[in-house]
């Protein structure tokens, strides 16, 4: 609304002054056609007229716009305090007139005294309610009702203690149902509270739910997946169960498809067990081992009977010691860690 022109100390830019309370701006804000106004004299006036003050153009309190280097200049200036009438000579920027008021001696001030209607600068105010408010207390009535005695009553001697514990009970009342009433609407804010987190927690409950079914989808896929790869008759055998099979290979472009590992322990072998023997170690992919019925890794090689035939190389009655997988790689770990003599991987031929 605007700082009248006689609070600034000397004269006052003529563009600083608003044009329609002709004070000086505060919290200017410009049109789209380029007027400045104070913002709580042209925001009522845009919102009921639906144009600029100077009648120019049609306008809407979206267009307009804070001005803040013309803002900044006008801070700048130098304003009396707003207790000036009520005796404050001081003169501060205006960007600093808010802060010098909070703390102002000549702040306007109530009396704290019950029934003292008294307004006074601030700086006065401890000795009123001290030395010379009428409401102010100076002792016990000794009459019989032990309610505080108000400097006027004393003075007047009209206290009357039905009257007085009649007035206190009242005032009782009501601090009563005042304390009600906000007890009231604290706990309808809790609820409201409690049914805000309830909820909360609810969609939290809900997103985690469906995250878990999410990754166990995911799980229960990739465990498919596993098993897929893995030889079905692995997982009919037990721990340390052997099968016996049966493998006849025909060599393709050279080899068998296949290549082995083998050794004996060492001496030292701390589980006493015997690892010795010719395992495969690799399986070349679409090989001839690679097929159904034919060789896999980590199967032991037990008995093999090889001739030459032409151009194919026949392996007939090849005895294999087929475990399952998860206890022979376990092993396997072993023996490769415990072998003494090692026979590199080498493409088995007979």
């Amino acid at each position: 609304m605007g700082f009248e022109l006689d609070r600034f100390k000397g004269a006052v830019d003529p563009d600083f002054k608003c044009n329609l309370c002709n004070k000086v701006l505060e919290d200017p804000l410009t049109t789209p056609c380029g007027h400045v106004f104070c913002a709580g004299c042209v925001l009522p006036w845009v919102v009921q007229q639906s144009s600029c003050p100077v009648k120019c153009q049609r306008i809407s309190t979206k267009e307009l716009n804070h001005v803040l280097p013309l803002k900044n200049l006008i801070l700048k200036l130098d304003i009396k305090c707003d207790n000036h009438a009520r005796g404050c000579e001081k003169i501060v920027k205006l960007q600093h007139l808010a802060e010098h008021a909070e703390m102002c001696d000549y702040s306007p001030a109530k009396c704290r005294n019950k029934g003292c209607n008294e307004v006074l600068n601030l700086k006065d105010m401890d000795a009123h309610m001290r030395e010379s408010c009428d409401y102010r207390a100076v002792g016990i009535c000794e009459s019989g009702c032990g309610l505080m005695l108000t400097h006027k009553e004393q003075k007047l001697d009209n206290h009357c203690c039905l009257k007085a514990l009649k007035a206190h009970n009242g005032a009782l009342q009501g601090k009563v149902v005042s304390l009600d009433k906000e007890l009231k609407k604290q706990a309808l804010k809790s609820t409201k509270r409690e049914k805000s987190l309830l909820a909360q927690l609810s969609a939290v409950h809900n997103e985690l739910q469906m995250t878990a079914l999410k990754y166990q989808k995911k799980f229960t896929e990739y465990s498919a997946r596993i098993d897929s790869l893995t030889p079905s008759e692995h997982g009919k055998m037990s721990g340390g169960e052997t099968k016996s099979v049966t493998a006849i290979l025909h060599r393709e472009s050279g080899s068998l498809g296949f290549n082995i590992v083998g050794g004996r322990p060492c001496a030292d072998n701390k589980d006493g067990t015997s690892n010795e023997g010719i395992f495969v170690s690799k399986i070349v992919e679409n090989g001839p081992a690679d097929k159904e019925g034919g060789l896999q890794i980590h199967d032991r090689i037990m008995e093999h009977n090889v001739f030459w035939s032409c151009d194919s190389i026949y392996a007939e009655s090849i005895q294999a010691e087929r475990v399952n997988l998860c206890h022979r790689v376990s092993r396997a770990i072993t023996v490769f860690s415990g072998l003494c003599a090692h026979v590199p991987d080498s493409s088995s031929d007979g």
